[in-house]
């Protein structure tokens, strides 16, 4: 049970070391992450999240199993917000104590250690994954960036415009998004039961390839380029919530709707996934808690060398 683990995780720690060297050695520097960003951001990332919902029919997901990790996604999400307060901090660390890389480490991981019955169960989960974690943290970012705003506002006297039209510009931004447009135009897609061509789709697929590597040493060039030593204590906090507590609280409600079987253990087993690189596409947008993001992925990436095995012995023995 530790190969599969050790083999998909120990990719992901190299391409940050990657990174890490990279921007040590000065081979990228500080002026150049936010083009970096931007680049994975909108250029490397729509097409993966098109290309992955392209193919999803809606009638086909199994979505009890799934139900549970959902929801405890969102009373995480929900706790951290009221712990951290409703601002673009509390909106990036709410989503990094939720938001599983179930594409870089959870496919492999899942077809070595489950097979094709358990990628099924995975993909379905994949397939709502982004759609439902990214869009309302999006929703939660922009309602934040609007309430800061009318603060500032308050704050010299001007007049506060009206909350309707801010949670409309949210939800306008939330949808008109480099994340989100993609994720549901690429479902909306799938619906109508048309396939990409193949010349158009080998350019997208090998767009959307590019991405996990390329956030990955994204990732480790901020580490390089931040004072992440600052911040471990935190970071720790965040992984172990995400690493920990995430799957412990998707196995508690799971035993509470009677759900059992390798579907319930594949959804344990993603939620104990460490955080994925988009959480730090986020922060880097956002600019929120940069240097606290980029070590609780890295933080949490290492310390799943341990818990996911854990969580994956745990989860054979028991359910």
């Amino acid at each position: 049970m530790n190969d599969p683990v050790v083999s998909s995780l120990v990719p992901v720690v190299l391409l940050i070391a990657a990174g890490y060297l990279a921007g040590q050695r000065r081979w990228i520097h500080g002026t150049a992450v936010n083009n970096l960003s931007n680049l994975v951001f909108l250029l490397l990332a729509p097409p993966l999240l098109f290309r992955s919902m392209s193919t999803v029919r809606i009638e086909q997901l199994s979505l009890k199993p799934v139900a549970a990790y959902f929801i405890a996604a969102g009373l995480i999400f929900a706790a951290t917000l009221v712990w951290r307060g409703f601002n673009r901090t509390g909106a990036v660390l709410a989503l990094a104590s939720t938001y599983s890389n179930t594409v870089m480490i959870g496919i492999a991981l899942v077809n070595l250690a489950y097979g094709p019955e358990g990628m099924v169960v995975l993909l379905t989960l994949i397939s709502l994954h982004s759609l439902v974690l990214l869009t309302s943290a999006t929703v939660i970012f922009e309602l934040a960036v609007a309430h800061e705003q009318a603060r500032d506002l308050r704050a010299r006297g001007e007049k506060r415009p009206a909350i309707a039209r801010a949670v409309a510009r949210a939800l306008r931004n939330a949808i008109i998004h480099p994340v989100q447009a993609p994720i549901l135009l690429g479902l909306l897609f799938a619906q109508t039961g048309l396939q990409i061509p193949p010349l158009i789709d080998r350019p997208i697929a090998l767009l959307g390839q590019a991405f996990s590597p390329v956030a990955l040493v994204l990732v480790g060039i901020t580490l390089a380029l931040t004072p992440v030593g600052l911040h471990w204590r935190g970071a720790l906090t965040q992984a172990l919530v995400k690493n920990v507590l995430h799957p412990l609280l998707v196995a508690a409600l799971g035993w509470a709707f009677g759900l059992r079987g390798l579907s319930f253990t594949v959804m344990v087993v993603a939620a104990s996934l460490p955080i994925g690189a988009n959480v730090f596409l986020f922060a880097q947008r956002y600019k929120a808690s940069e240097e606290l993001v980029t070590a609780s992925v890295v933080v949490s990436t290492v310390l799943a060398l341990v818990t996911v095995s854990v969580v994956m012995a745990l989860a054979g023995r028991f359910l």
